[in-house]
Parts: C-alpha cells; sequence; structure tokens
C-alpha cells in the first residue's frame, strides 16, 4: 500500500472536485486524500457526482499527461484565457461585457419575433424561441431569468432594434424591475451601435447570443483545444466591438516608429494585437489538426468504418453513442452544449464489424457563423466520416425547426452531397413522445424511432447501418469455402470480421461470412485463389 503520486494529488486537489471514486482493476474505492491505496498502472479518477473520468492512464480525459505536452506553454495559457489589451480601461471594458461574472446575472430575456417578410420564421414560433432562450441563460451556471417577453419586430436592423414604441415599452419595463442586472436580447449578434445604445438607455448589461453562447461554452470547455476554438470565435467580436470600445479613447500611443509620424493609434495597436492573437491560436489548432489527421490515417488502416452522430444541442447524441458502444466513460448530460470536444468510440453492429462513432458538438438556431467557422477543424471528422446519424428529439414541440436547423448548418458547412443523401435519419426520445398527448409533427417522419435512454429500437438502428456501410463503402460481404487444415481461416480473422461459420457437406470445408474492404479481398484472392462458394 503507498500514498497515490503526486500527480494524482493534484488533480484531486482540484478546487471544482469535492470528491473522487478511484477506480484500478483490483478495487473501487473512494479517495478522500488522506487514504492510501495499492498503485497500479490501471487507474482511473472519476468524478464522485456523475462518474466522469477526469484522469486515467491513456491522458484522454482533461489533457493531462503526454497527449497535450505541446500546450503546457504559458503563452497557450495566455491565449485560452483571453486577450491582455494595452490600455487598462479598455481592458476593464473586455472583462466587463465578454467575461461571466462569478455572481452571475439575474436576466430579462427578450426574444424579438419578425412578423413578416423574407426573415419571418415559418417553422417555429416566437413563444418556442424565447422558450430557448431561457434554456440558454439558465445553462449558465449562477444565471437565473426574472422574466422574459416575445416582442414583435416589424423590421430587423433599427438602430434600438425595435421601433419607438416597443423600445420605450421595454425601457420602462425594465427600469422598473429593480431586480434585473442584465438584458439578453435573443438576436445572433448586435451591432456595436446597438449594443452602445441599449446598455446607455437600459443602464445593465445587454448580452445577444453569440455572446451567451460564448460564454456557455467556455464554462463547459474541458479540453485546451476547445478552450483554444472558443478563444478564436471570440476575435471576430472583439473586433466588431473594438471601434466603439476605444471611441473616447482613440489617442495616439506615442511609439515614434515611423519618420514624418506619431507612431500608431490606440485603435491600430488594439487591431494589431488581435490580429497576432489570431494568428497564433490559428499556429496551434493547426498542429492539433495535424495530430487529428494521424488519428484518423491509423483509423482507416484499420479499416474500421467512421459514423459521425450530428444533431440539435441536447437532442441525445452522447446518450445514443453510449447506448450503441456501451461505453461506460460517455457521462451524457440533460443541457445544452455539454459536448464540446469531437470523441472517438469504437462500438460493434451485429454482424459483429467494429465501426467508430464520432461524438460532435450540437447545433443550435442562429449560432453565430463565426463560432461554427472556429470548430470548423473539429468538424472535419463530419465531413470526412463514412455515415452520418443525424438525431432528433422529437419530443420537443420545435423539432421540425431544429431538423430544419441542422441540415442547414450541415449544407453550409459543404458536406458533401453523397453524405446528406445517404443520412440517417433518429427520432430519439419516443419515450418521452409516448407520455405527451399530441405533437403532430413527429408522427409525419420517415426516421427510425428509438429511445437512446432505455435501449428501444437500437438494433433496427445497427440493421440499417450495417446496410448503408455496405452501399456508401467499398466494404464488402462474401461467403467463403475454406479448408479446415488451411492457414486461410486465421488470416480471415486476423484481417477482416467473420461474422459466420458452418460446416460444408464434406465436412472438410467450412463456410465462412466475411466483411471486408475490396481491397483486403483482393489481398486474399492474390494470396490463396477465389475461394467463394460456388466457385
Amino acid at each position: 500500500m503507498r500514498k497515490l503520486p503526486s500527480l494524482f494529488r493534484s488533480i484531486l486537489s482540484h478546487p471544482n472536485l469535492s470528491g473522487v471514486i478511484v477506480r484500478c482493476k483490483y478495487s473501487l474505492k473512494l479517495w478522500d486524500g488522506k487514504s492510501v491505496l495499492p498503485f497500479t498502472s490501471a487507474y482511473a479518477i472519476r468524478c464522485l457526482s456523475c462518474t466522469k473520468k477526469v484522469w486515467s492512464k491513456s491522458y484522454q480525459s482533461t489533457g493531462f499527461g503526454s497527449e497535450s505536452k505541446e500546450l503546457d506553454s504559458n503563452e497557450e495559457l495566455e491565449l485560452i484565457q483571453g486577450p491582455q489589451f494595452e490600455d487598462e480601461e479598455l481592458q476593464s471594458h473586455y472583462e466587463r461585457h465578454h467575461l461571466s461574472p462569478v455572481s452571475g446575472h439575474k436576466v430579462f430575456v427578450i426574444q424579438p419575433e419578425v412578423k413578416w417578410g423574407p426573415r419571418k420564421q415559418h417553422l417555429t414560433t416566437g413563444d418556442l424561441q424565447r422558450q430557448e432562450a431561457v434554456t440558454l441563460i439558465e445553462t449558465l451556471e449562477n444565471w437565473s431569468v426574472v422574466d422574459s417577453l416575445t416582442v414583435s419586430l416589424k423590421k430587423p436592423g433599427h438602430k434600438h432594434v425595435f421601433g419607438k414604441g416597443n423600445f420605450a415599452m421595454l425601457t420602462n419595463l425594465i427600469k422598473s424591475m429593480s431586480s434585473v442586472t442584465a438584458v439578453f436580447m435573443s438576436v445572433e449578434m448586435l451591432t456595436g451601435l446597438q449594443h452602445k445604445l441599449l446598455e446607455e438607455a437600459w443602464g445593465v448589461h445587454v448580452y445577444d447570443r453569440y455572446t451567451i453562447v460564448l460564454n456557455i461554452f467556455k464554462e463547459h470547455a474541458v479540453t485546451k483545444e476547445a478552450k483554444l476554438q472558443i478563444a478564436l470565435a471570440e476575435i471576430p467580436y472583439l473586433r466588431s466591438r473594438l471601434r466603439g470600445m476605444v471611441s473616447n479613447m482613440d489617442q495616439q500611443s506615442g511609439a515614434q516608429q515611423y519618420i514624418g509620424g506619431g507612431g500608431e493609434t490606440l485603435l491600430e495597436v488594439q487591431r494589431r494585437m488581435l490580429d497576432e492573437r489570431e494568428m497564433k491560436i490559428k499556429k496551434r489548432l493547426s498542429k492539433l489538426k495535424k495530430r487529428r489527421e494521424l488519428l484518423r490515417t491509423i483509423r482507416k488502416k484499420k479499416q474500421f468504418p467512421t459514423i459521425s452522430v450530428v444533431g440539435y444541442t441536447n437532442s441525445g447524441k452522447t446518450t445514443l453513442i453510449k447506448s450503441l458502444t456501451g461505453d461506460l466513460d460517455l457521462c451524457p448530460q440533460d443541457k445544452l452544449f455539454a459536448t464540446l470536444d469531437i470523441t472517438s468510440h469504437v462500438g460493434q453492429l451485429t454482424n459483429r464489424m467494429n465501426v467508430i462513432y464520432v461524438d460532435t458538438v450540437g447545433f443550435i438556431s442562429a449560432l453565430p457563423h463565426n463560432l461554427i467557422d472556429a470548430f470548423s477543424a473539429t468538424l472535419e471528422d463530419v465531413m470526412l466520416s463514412d455515415l452520418i446519424i443525424h438525431i432528433r428529439d422529437v419530443s420537443h414541440p420545435d423539432t421540425v425547426a431544429q431538423k430544419d436547423n441542422v441540415l442547414r448548418v450541415l449544407q453550409e458547412m459543404g458536406v458533401p452531397d453523397e453524405l446528406t443523401n445517404n443520412m440517417i435519419e433518429v427520432c430519439n426520445k419516443i419515450d418521452v413522445l409516448e407520455k405527451q398527448t399530441t405533437n403532430p409533427h413527429t408522427r409525419q417522419t420517415a426516421g427510425i424511432m428509438v429511445s437512446a435512454l432505455n435501449g428501444t429500437g437500437l438494433q433496427l438502428l445497427k440493421k440499417e447501418i450495417e446496410k448503408s456501410l455496405l452501399k456508401v463503402t467499398d466494404i464488402v460481404s462474401k461467403t467463403l469455402r475454406i479448408p479446415m487444415n488451411g492457414p486461410q481461416l486465421s488470416w480471415l480473422y486476423k484481417t477482416t470480421t467473420v461474422t459466420n461459420t458452418n460446416a460444408s457437406e464434406d465436412s472438410e470445408h467450412l463456410h465462412v461470412n466475411v466483411i471486408m474492404t475490396k481491397s483486403t479481398y483482393a489481398k486474399f484472392k492474390s494470396k490463396f485463389g477465389d475461394l467463394r462458394v460456388g466457385m
């Protein structure tokens, strides 16, 4: 019996962990910082509340160890933590508007609803959009919703967002609610002028969907890669706000670098700082991209088909993958954007073929393009997969609009038609749907009805996956007549997926059903000849 190594103790002393489960191949015990345990190389440390793994020998959960050594630099920590502006007033302005306060906010939610014109929503309603906006706020730790309101909007783009009448009504309403510390204007992104005028008129913080989603991402990001992607997504937003932030501070920096000039203005200095920051982040992410490409190459050599699971946020992607693979390390959570890191999990189909399921970042309506662009390197796994599963929450009243949003984002990402045309639609949460009195839109779907939570419909889904993979990949199914005493059978077990074996009539051969790629079958024929049954 020995004390845990210092690395274990440093992880376990993390302020966000009240206790952990330490699991090894010999025992399962609770570690409280005082007990001693036998030390082996098979430890996995899990959160006491949800049993999510926070450290293991493979170093895949939080970035500790060899997999993230190149990221453990002071410069990278600075990139993750946020920009450091050279002007103190500017830095204070950034921290006030872009960092979620520890104490949270008491928020009044405003959902604009366009009543007519090309921007009118036909698949959803203003009230459903408002409910989603409320859920976004409630996802943030220590944030709460005081009240919410759907307000008609005649013409988008007004400097106060709304016309004079509605703006005056909202101003009076907000000022009458003394407990409100912030307003969430549920639009994709406010302009710098709109943001400035609304805060001046209402006297509280004003957030749009970009800043709220960005703050949710910051709270849920675990790996340094996810944090870097979020830092990258923040830069275009900071650029759009920069002119307003320095409007009253646009003075010469005093750097006499050029003959006949007074140096850069403060605005130019801050723009250059953001440009340099963006370049450094992209450089770091490019290294991680090369690593991911290497992992894809390894998977390709192993001939594992890759299946990406996409869907609206909180539709059940992680729960579905956990049910399909039996991976106990997965810890699904009932909240928006619980998954920000692309993770891969091996599962086996009913025909014994191994496949890799890729868990992806969830989509949401009016998700700013800069956020999608920042995660484009990660979402390349979707583009390069063999098959896509689109999972829907059919118990949600806005399920039709959510489906339309996911398909539109996939199109904007440039996902090939070959993938979208062969995409499998999975209608999840039918166990919840059965308890509802009515939801007419879900009865019109042609998708596979499942409950990822209790396993209903999963065998049918696996069969559909097998069928689709044979259609869209170069995988073939063959029945071969193999001599019992020859080397062919061991070669097949080593190189292919053997799904079934039966003795032949002469008792000297076996009829072997196998699944393999066309190139592997060509190697087999070259080595052993054409041994298909009937040849």
